[in-house]
């Protein structure tokens, strides 16, 4: 999925949008999330987003699992992504749900005091402009060993019960792949802020599979059959 070509550079993008701060939650450029939306602050953010830019930020709590209520606002980490809602549906519970296409990640450059019940953050887009580029990130297979990352991947999936295609795996462009299993791998929000804070796809790679590998090695080593004593 490519970035609309709406957003052929980082000063067609909306300076200021509102986020939706949750934990573990990471979005990335040209990968779609889902989101379920019920709070009603959030379903007037949905409202405000629907009725101007279509674009929500996606950011995570500094500290993982501080998730707002009405007397708080946790402070927030540095770096988002920003999406576009390219799909939505009302529920009769009156939720929404709704898919987000990442456009371009973003660093906070200051809070919007306003009165509305969601918060709104100052975007600068300028350090990652390469996000909008409309076609896959090009690398090389000597750039990101997809033997490597397949050699990490299994085990990690078998250990988390996933299952996963791996014909699609063999085929998917580099920037894809990566940017696809760093959303589905149920890593912790310090290690998906990582992920999204790498400055390339490359080096989104490398992080990808060190954490894996790392993950990995933390597994209960297989044992064989007690051997009869003597």
């Amino acid at each position: 999925m490519h970035a609309p070509r709406r957003y052929r550079n980082t000063g067609d993008l909306p300076a200021v949008i509102p986020v939706f701060p949750l934990t573990g939650a990471l979005l990335l450029p040209k990968t779609r999330l889902p989101l379920n939306i019920f709070e009603p602050r959030y379903l007037a953010m949905m409202d405000a987003a629907l009725g101007s830019y279509r674009m929500i930020g996606m950011i995570q709590p500094k500290v993982p699992g501080e998730e707002e209520d009405a007397a708080k606002k946790p402070v927030l980490t540095a770096v988002g992504c920003a999406g576009r809602i390219i799909e939505y549906s009302e529920t009769d519970d009156g939720r929404y749900l709704v898919t987000l296409l990442g456009i371009a990640r973003f660093r906070v450059s200051g809070e919007r005091d306003s009165q509305s019940a969601f918060r709104q953050v100052a975007a600068d887009y300028s350090e990652f402009a390469r996000d909008l580029k409309l076609e896959p990130e090009a690398i090389s297979e000597s750039a990101v060993s997809r033997d490597k990352l397949v050699k990490a991947l299994k085990p990690y999936l078998t250990e988390h019960s996933m299952q996963t295609d791996w014909k699609s795996i063999e085929e998917a462009p580099a920037e894809t792949l990566v940017n696809a299993l760093s959303m589905i791998c149920p890593f912790d929000a310090r290690e998906k802020q990582a992920l999204l804070e790498a400055p390339s796809v490359k080096e989104r790679a490398d992080a990808l599979i060190a954490l894996l590998e790392m993950s990995n090695a933390a597994l209960p080593i297989a044992r064989g059959p007690k051997q009869p004593l003597h």
